[in-house]
């Protein structure tokens, strides 16, 4: 039986980590480097570090913060892939397959997409018969429009398409994607935990896995996520603020009889 992944979500804009709360404040709060050797000694099973930036800046002229400046994205994913000693996941604004390519040759395992995908579905087919669909993650953020029900948001989770997430979920699969985030644009943030209505309703109507994001606030949070079908739980926010976070998520998973990798620190 495979064994549940805990993922770390971190979110770079304009090459600085950033804290998200309903995909629109967000608050600095280390540096991509930095972030990644401190998840990497706690021993993540995967890392998904996502783009949010609105612009094309990403060199800081700080040189009193104590790590490299980058003039762009690709710099940040090679920088941070000397340090991920586990699969590492990219997105943001990618937009073409070049853009694919080169992420994966500056050191990342696999890429997500969210709007292009939505915008041109074909790209998803494109791109999994060029890399695989074990490569292809797409995103989709789900929000609670006006009528009270589920609908898929694009472009930073600011535009409405109209998709149901179900129905977009059973397209992204027939269309070669390997595995969906599914992440919850009102319980960014919130600590109120995920949606598990949500997550039960995407997962029944698809067999590739599901990565769950958005909304945890404790470790029963990822276990409520598990107990309902769940391959993969991710959150970003408390893996900022919580000492050994992916060792103790791990460790209470592990104590309360889930099947999780057995909780280490790698010196």
């Amino acid at each position: 039986m495979l064994k549940f992944r805990i993922i770390p979500c971190l979110l770079i804009k304009n090459g600085l980590i950033v804290q998200s709360k309903f995909f629109k404040r967000h608050q600095v709060i280390g540096n991509p480097s930095t972030s990644v050797k401190r998840l990497s000694t706690w021993a993540a099973d995967e890392l998904i570090y996502i783009d949010i930036s609105r612009d094309e800046s990403y060199d800081l002229k700080r040189d009193d913060l104590n790590h490299p400046s980058h003039k762009s994205f690709f710099e940040i994913v090679k920088e941070i892939s000397k340090y991920a000693f586990m699969p590492l996941t990219v997105g943001g604004k990618i937009r073409t397959l070049e853009d694919i390519r080169l992420i994966l040759n500056a050191g990342a395992d696999k890429v997500t997409i969210n709007t292009e995908a939505i915008e041109n579905p074909e790209f998803i087919r494109q791109a999994a018969r060029n890399f695989g669909s074990q490569c292809i993650v797409v995103s989709i953020d789900v929000d609670i429009n006006e009528n009270n029900s589920y609908e898929v948001k694009s472009h930073f989770g600011k535009k409405w398409t109209g998709l149901n997430p179900i129905d977009w979920a059973k397209e992204v699969e027939k269309l070669g994607a390997g595995e969906i985030l599914l992440n919850s644009v009102q319980r960014d943030g919130t600590k109120k935990g995920y949606d598990i209505n949500l997550i039960k309703s995407v997962i029944s109507s698809t067999e590739i896995p599901v990565i769950a994001l958005g909304g945890v606030g404790e470790w029963q949070d990822f276990a409520n996520a598990l107990d309902n079908g769940i391959s993969a739980v991710s959150a970003a926010n408390i893996f900022h603020h919580t000492e050994q976070s992916v060792f103790n998520a791990k460790k209470y998973l592990y104590e309360n009889g889930y099947n999780v990798r057995f909780p280490e620190i790698i010196e």
